[in-house]
């Protein structure tokens, strides 16, 4: 018997297939019944970190499988979705809100603004995602705070200077933990103004670290 999903309508579309497959695992594992939205979270976090690690230290093959364990994520969420009572969507209403989104934020592809750089494709962007998040009444509005510590502060530091508010970009040398966290986030400061990823930088610096101890251990 083939273990491929049955497809509706002679349909062989690879992504149809995965939420295919995804929505007869969520019907008929017991395990996956019972799951939640919040039960995921946990997946989602270490498979996104799996995907990086692929980006930074893997080859394509790791790429390729970590980029569809990432995407089996997403269907996932989408199936449970699709079983709320009250206001169930699905991948498709997930696909589609994605496509209209990224349809307005790219008004130089599909309609008739023109950016011939990237500043210029940013001022598109910024613009469109202003015009959608208009209910907002701060700049953190829409931060998520269960990102990692650097990348946040590398976030907000972003943001705090769309309001005119910069922090010291110069780290002084601290003589306490909060003269530390000073410190560091004058580092991630000075990361923004480089151009730099802040969080990206130190697990760089952390693989460098690992190599180290390898060696000395295999030394010893």
């Amino acid at each position: 018997m083939s273990t491929r999903p049955e497809l509706h309508d002679g349909m062989e579309d690879p992504l149809r297939a995965a939420a295919e497959t995804m929505r007869q695992v969520r019907e008929r594992c017991v395990w996956s019944q019972r799951i939640t939205h919040r039960d995921l979270v946990p997946y989602l976090i270490e498979e996104s970190h799996e995907v990086i690690d692929a980006v930074e230290n893997g080859t394509r093959a790791d790429l390729r499988e970590e980029l569809g364990d990432l995407l089996w994520q997403v269907l996932f969420h989408a199936a449970i979705a699709a079983q709320d009572p009250d206001d169930p969507f699905d991948i498709d209403d997930v696909a589609e809100t994605l496509t209209e989104k990224m349809v307005r934020r790219h008004p130089h592809v599909f309609a008739g603004e023109v950016a011939t750089t990237p500043e210029e494709v940013l001022v598109h962007w910024n613009a469109a995602k202003a015009a959608e998040k208009r209910t907002r009444t701060s700049v953190l509005d829409g931060v998520p705070r269960g990102m990692p510590a650097l990348a946040l502060a590398q976030k907000l530091v972003g943001r705090a200077a769309g309001a005119g508010i910069v922090p010291q970009a110069e780290p002084a040398a601290p003589a306490s933990e909060a003269e530390l966290g000073d410190a560091l986030l004058a580092l991630v400061a000075t990361a923004r103004t480089e151009g730099w990823d802040a969080e990206r930088a130190l697990r760089e610096r952390l693989r460098m670290l690992e190599d180290e101890v390898r060696v000395a251990e295999a030394a010893s």
